[in-house]
């Protein structure tokens, strides 16, 4: 599965570079902020409505089959946007293959994050979650750096992008090969759920309000979940800002460019930040707590992301991502062990597939956001010190719910050694 995750999301990597470099940076393209906005709600917003199928998909059908005919699948839609990047299609038939490249991403990851406790104990749930997706996350940044290096050697136009993403297809078909090598119930689900029948779509609307009863009953995982949602608003008003300051502001030189490649270090040093945070994280909840740990986290982000405004320089941006990157994944390590620990096998295709549609509405909600509220030039001090506040306010949020309704009792397992964190009222 390990292997499955990460040849999947360097291809990831590789395709949401070039996706973004034929629409941000392209000579052949020009985009208005809103525009990008309005794309990214094309790309994450239908899945809002395809997401409670998928989690029905994989509480119902064996999450192998799922993860094989997903992945092959994302390859052949990767070689028809190619195809049409390729021919200087228009945005229109380009932007509908993305959508569904990005619609089938959906299936995997939700497929990958419902059958990871099979393949691994309890105990070490929340060391695989530092490991496994952070790693991921990792790996999709090499995908970006890799694209960015191949777009230096290549035509910058739309002929040099399509040649990028035929890269990212054959990533996704290999990942579909590796998946293919476990057994058809390896990954579950454990039970056919009668529940998660896909004959009709009043089925499917029943099988999805079981899985919203389901995670309404555990208190704990619906507020860590709402918790990460939140902060994804402030994760796209940041991404609008970034990709503002890149095209129009930004224009370092040396070690630390602007534009595209200036860009690219951002992405680098966020996944750099996550494989810090997977480092660190299991050691640091066990010695203190998830709740210490989540609320730092969050009011170190609110601490440095005005930083952006109050020192733009290209240097300044790449530490800041470094610092959030870390931020950002160890609070989502801690919240990915919470719900698995907290929510039944049947129902955990559906509450992730309803974590990933949580993730999109708030990621375009502060795209959004960004690209009525910043200036063109990406800088804005009401904008960034709202981020701040908003933060702050969280991380005082999380310390009251955690505190009133504790976790699960969680066990951490390191290379080194396994101890078991009782947090069910310390946090």
């Amino acid at each position: 599965m390990f292997a499955t995750r990460l040849t999947g999301q360097f291809g990831d990597g590789v395709f949401q570079a070039a996706l973004a470099g034929s629409v941000l940076f392209n000579p052949d393209r020009q985009t208005e902020p809103v525009a990008i906005a309005l794309g990214f709600a094309v790309l994450l917003l239908p899945y809002s409505l395809l997401g409670p199928f998928t989690g029905i998909l994989l509480d119902r059908y064996p999450r192998r089959n799922v993860l094989l005919w997903a992945n092959i699948t994302r390859a052949g839609v990767l070689v028809g946007v190619a195809a049409v990047l390729w021919a200087g299609g228009r945005t229109g038939p380009f932007l509908v293959l993305a959508l569904v490249a990005v619609a089938v991403n959906r299936f995997i990851l939700g497929g990958l994050s419902a059958g990871l406790p099979h393949v691994a104990r309890d105990r070490e749930l929340v060391t695989a979650n530092a490991l496994s997706p952070t790693a991921g996350t990792v790996v999709l940044t090499l995908g970006v750096g890799a694209a960015v290096g191949l777009r230096s050697l290549v035509d910058g136009g739309d002929f040099g992008y399509a040649g990028i993403l035929l890269l990212a297809a054959a990533a996704y078909l290999l990942s579909g090969v590796l998946a293919g090598g476990f057994s058809v119930l390896a990954l579950g689900p454990d039970h056919n759920d009668p529940t998660a029948s896909l004959e009709t779509i009043g089925s499917v609307v029943r099988g999805m309000v079981a899985g919203i009863h389901h995670l309404s009953d555990r208190r704990t995982a619906a507020y860590a979940l709402l918790t990460v949602g939140l902060g994804r608003i402030g994760f796209g008003v940041t991404t609008m800002a970034l990709l503002l300051l890149y095209r129009n502001t930004l224009s370092g030189s040396g070690l630390f460019p602007g534009g595209e490649t200036g860009l690219g270090q951002v992405v680098l040093a966020t996944g750099f930040g996550a494989f810090l945070a997977a480092l660190v994280t299991p050691g640091v909840v066990r010695r203190l707590s998830r709740r210490t740990w989540m609320t730092g986290l969050l009011v170190v982000t609110a601490v440095v992301w005005p930083i952006v405004v109050a020192v733009p320089e290209t240097a300044a941006v790449v530490a800041v991502a470094l610092v959030a990157g870390c931020a950002s994944q160890g609070i989502k390590i801690i919240v990915d062990a919470g719900v698995q620990s907290e929510v039944d096998d049947v129902f955990r295709g559906r509450v992730f597939a309803l974590y990933d549609m949580l993730f999109n509405v708030c990621v375009v909600s502060g795209l959004l956001i960004g690209a009525f509220g910043l200036p063109d030039s990406g800088r804005s001090w009401p904008v960034f010190v709202g981020l701040a506040i908003g933060h702050l306010a969280l991380a005082g949020w999380v310390a009251l719910w955690t505190r009133r309704y504790g976790w699960a009792t969680v066990s951490v397992a390191t290379p080194h050694d396994a101890a078991v964190l009782e947090t069910d009222r310390t946090g």
